[in-house]
């Protein structure tokens, strides 16, 4: 090692440095510089000046502060089990929440990576957090203590909910909404635990501007729309019509009740407002997937990319373009990605869940679409797909108990009430699936499918009256609507109707009725041969029948709910051509 043969290193002495400074003002300027630090986001510098800050020590320094800014900085950098080290012993509100809350992600953390480690679903569903049993004896001798501020009774809720104590939860995140009824995160956890109208009415909430939000919020969770929508006008004409938070919220609700043209339609104007918004745009994306809009999920996809390629929403956008695309391997591939990034997404889930099932994968179908209820018992979509994969599977009986779930959750939407129908169907419950039907079509059949499958039904029974009423209903609701005429099911209404007509003696409903078979390729053949067999019969002097064989009304067995129905005359087509 050559020696150094310059001058010698002078070295400041330690009072010309800091005798001018005293360490009070030293600790001043750490502190300042750290929080400046972390509100411009420079959250390693800011770590860096709390280092500095905690290895000054003065006599009279509240241990706790010191302590809390030092754990704060690695907290922020996630870095929760050095966090909570160092926060041992401190007595303060504020730093024993972030010790406990430290424990409680760090927790988190180590099953996320075990989860995404994890080989298999059997494993994934295994995979639990081991700090919460700990967590909950502690908080719980602080709860009966009275020692738990609002976020601390928040955290213990959080616990609770984790290790599904539902009821002591909820007790718990009122409490918590009545000591700090600001804070929205305990709102939020009530929603998430709240199953249905009734349940809500037993709450004892505090009388509070905030209660108006999360009512609006829980009432949108649990699809009583209308109500919902009143919510957020009475906040909108309160005073909050600039808030972006609430028109996402109308938009998500007009997307539950399927008005897609006025969800998209709200959704464009919040893009316009906040063009770097990313929150929401998956169920944005949704609407457009619904509709097979490519070129605008396509920019969307582009624009989030641009924006930050990194977010869950984003994942979740990008899944569903290269779904509607068709490339359902890629689509499952960002829906995973969006998983990693947060596995307790719903919504990654589901659509995931989706994408399997198009990929016949059905057990990762199974697997997926249970996490989703983990996520949330609310989301009906998981319930309806674990139902329509049990039906591949050819169990019966399992999709009804899928269904039902599905049902109780959207008892007005028809494509749950036509799933239920079929497994009735499937079980030889004929009954049931005929109230099904009748109901799928009264609440307003969206697929327009339940009245062809309760006219097949009594097709099966041999009720044609019953069966021709039914075709003729359906006939004229789809050209009513108009809907080009390419519904799958027409042809077979029609061949039905001519048949029903021929048999019943009205040449002229029967002729007409074969003349429309006559359209479509799969009845042509048959609309031609029942046309000569009535010009044959006209010619040998047969005459047309003046009345109905039987009068046309559904039975009033079939009427749910009492729901009225009106005679229907024989078929007039001069008011459906196209």
């Amino acid at each position: 090692m050559i020696p150094y043969r310059g001058a010698a290193l002078q070295l400041p002495e330690k009072n010309l440095v800091l005798g001018l400074v005293k360490l009070h003002e030293i600790k001043k300027q750490l502190l300042s510089v750290a929080e400046r630090s972390r509100e411009r986001g420079l959250q390693h510098s800011g770590k860096a000046s709390k280092v500095l800050n905690s290895s000054v020590f003065l006599q009279e320094d509240a241990r706790d502060l010191d302590a809390y800014t030092l754990a704060k900085s690695y907290f922020d950098l996630k870095e929760y089990d050095r966090a909570a080290y160092f926060l041992r012993g401190c007595k303060s509100q504020k730093a024993y929440f972030l010790y406990m809350y430290s424990r409680y992600l760090s927790g988190e953390k180590k099953k996320d990576d075990e989860t995404v480690d994890s080989l298999g679903p059997l494993e994934k569903g295994q995979v639990k957090n081991e700090a919460l049993r700990e967590l909950r004896v502690e908080l719980s001798k602080k709860h009966k203590a009275r020692e738990l501020d609002g976020f601390g009774l928040y955290l213990y809720g959080v616990v609770l909910r984790k290790l599904d104590l539902v009821k002591e939860a909820i007790d718990v995140f009122v409490e918590a909404a009545h000591v700090l009824p600001l804070h929205w995160g305990a709102w939020l956890e009530l929603c998430n635990l709240i199953t249905d109208k009734e349940m809500l009415k037993f709450l004892s909430l505090p009388d509070t501007w905030m209660k108006e939000f999360f009512l609006a919020h829980i009432y949108t969770e649990l699809q009583l729309i209308e109500e919902a929508l009143q919510k957020y006008q009475s906040l909108i004409d309160a005073g909050f019509s600039k808030s972006t938070y609430i028109i996402s919220q109308i938009a998500v609700a007009y997307h539950n009740i399927r008005d897609i043209d006025k969800a998209l339609s709200i959704f464009n104007e919040l893009r316009k407002q906040d063009p770097y918004r990313i929150e929401n745009m998956d169920t944005f994306s949704n609407l457009l997937y619904v509709r097979s809009m490519k070129p605008e999920l396509s920019y969307l996809a582009h624009n989030l990319c641009e924006i930050d390629k990194y977010r869950v929403e984003t994942c979740c956008v990008i899944g569903n373009y290269y779904s509607l695309r068709s490339q359902h391997e890629k689509a499952a591939l960002y829906f995973q990605r969006a998983l990693k990034l947060n596995p307790r997404y719903l919504g990654a889930w589901t659509l995931m869940g989706h994408e399997y099932m198009e990929m016949k994968n059905t057990s990762a179908a199974i697997q997926a679409y249970r996490h989703a209820i983990e996520v949330n018992k609310r989301d009906y979509r998981a319930w309806y797909g674990l139902g329509q994969t049990y039906e591949i599977l050819k169990m019966p009986f399992y999709c009804l108990y899928y269904y039902r779930r599905a049902h109780q959750l959207r008892p007005n939407d028809s494509r749950m009430l036509v799933a239920l129908g079929e497994c009735y169907e499937k079980l030889n419950q004929l009954v049931e699936a005929k109230k099904c039907y009748w109901r799928a079509y009264a609440v307003g059949d969206v697929e327009k499918m339940a009245l062809v499958k309760l006219a097949k039904l009594h097709e099966q029974l041999n009720e044609s009256e019953q069966a021709a009423q039914c075709y003729i209903k359906y006939i004229q609701d789809i050209y009513s609507c108009g809907e080009i005429v390419e519904h799958l099911e027409v042809s077979t209404a029609f061949r039905y109707l001519a048949q029903y007509y021929f048999k019943c003696k009205l040449w002229d409903e029967a002729s007409a009725c074969a003349q429309k078979c006559c359209a479509f390729n799969d009845t042509r053949e048959e609309g031609k041969a029942l046309l000569r067999q009535i010009l044959q019969l006209r010619n040998q002097g047969e005459t047309s029948s003046t009345e109905i064989a039987a009068p046309f009304f559904l039975p009033a067995s079939l009427s749910a709910n009492s729901t009225p129905t009106r005679r229907v005359s024989p078929l007039n087509l001069s008011s459906v051509t196209p």
